[in-house]
């Protein structure tokens, strides 16, 4: 089973911008969807965003709707979030996480096969 490395993470002020990455380690990485969520202090892991095997079919959840965008690199078997206009509330740690069982349910983490460590996003008022 592959691994996957995030980055990106760190400090920043409201209304800043960051951009996260996901590495795989698997040359199979064109096979998964891929997906986001975060897991903010004191709440349940919640869904981020998504994106098909191709990039065809992206999925955001609300929160970060028209702040946040999620791309693939399949060349480079990465998976990119940006996160733009950043807010107190967006502070968690985020996760990548790869799945190949369930496409058409990718907003639901029990989708997914292969999780990372986790990035830290810390966003100060």
């Amino acid at each position: 089973q592959g691994q996957l490395v995030e980055s990106g993470g760190g400090l920043v002020q409201a209304g800043g911008s960051l951009r996260l990455g996901c590495s795989a380690s698997e040359s199979t990485f064109n096979n998964y969807y891929m997906g986001w969520f975060q897991r903010a202090p004191g709440k349940e892991r919640e869904f981020v965003a998504s994106i098909s095997k191709a990039g065809t079919s992206i999925n955001t959840a609300d929160s970060i709707r028209g702040r946040g965008t999620i791309s693939r690199d399949n060349a480079k078997n990465t998976v990119y979030l940006q996160l733009n206009n950043l807010k107190p509330e967006d502070t968690a740690i985020y996760f990548c996480a790869a799945g190949l069982r369930r496409p058409w349910l990718t907003t639901n983490e029990y989708s997914y096969d292969i999780w990372g460590q986790g990035t830290q996003v810390t966003v100060s008022s």
